[in-house]
């Protein structure tokens, strides 16, 4: 019986000084981690470039660390800005993306597809405004103009309730109720003597 010692195979990852050009394995490494980011993590992308189960941490650790492989890190950066240019999303390339399916879209006769697209490019290219305006009610955020108009509105709405006030009358007993030194007790407006008291 012959019992044969194969020795464990393990990978030493010379990078810093001693290599100016990447292996095989270092570039499919750089490959498989950009190809499938957030899918695969450093350890599966190095077991999937050919690095040993038992050593694919270690390696996957030092082909990211540009102190110790430069050249590796300088071209998982290049590999993924060309992955970024060429997924990304600019005006023209979305306004021909949207022409391409807006067109597939009337050779099949999808009408609806092919409007959607059609309102898609318009709104990218700014053709279509949505406009919402929110307004809460409260009276600070109001401009005076707007503050006096409102004011007018609700005297006007209470006006059989108000009888013998007048707006402008009206504004200038507020005004010197705010003005008023005596903040200590609170004042009220009586409305058919037109005096300012205050409550004992």
């Amino acid at each position: 019986m012959i019992i044969a010692f194969i020795p464990k195979l393990t990978y030493k990852i010379k990078c810093m000084g001693q290599v100016k050009r990447l292996t095989e394995m270092q570039m499919k490494f750089a490959h498989e981690l950009v190809t499938n980011e957030g899918r695969m993590t450093g350890t599966e992308a190095a077991i999937a470039a050919g690095y040993s189960p038992d050593t694919a941490r270690n390696a996957a650790y030092k082909l990211q660390n540009p102190k110790i492989c430069p050249l590796v890190v300088q071209y998982i950066g290049e590999l993924r800005a060309e992955n970024q240019k060429k997924y990304d999303v600019t005006f023209e390339s979305h306004i021909t993306e949207l022409g391409k399916i807006k067109n597939e879209a009337l050779k099949n006769k999808a009408w609806s597809a092919a409007v959607n697209a059609e309102v898609a490019r318009g709104k990218a290219a700014g053709l279509y405004v949505e406009q919402k305006i929110i307004r809460t009610g409260k009276l600070d955020d109001l401009s005076e103009e707007e503050l006096d108009k409102r004011i007018a509105e609700v005297l006007d709405q209470y006006s059989p309730i108000l009888e013998g006030v007048e707006h402008k009358d009206f504004k200038q007993k507020v005004k010197e109720t705010k003005t008023s030194s005596e903040r200590t007790l609170p004042k009220y407006i009586d409305i058919e003597s037109e005096e300012i008291s205050s409550t004992d």
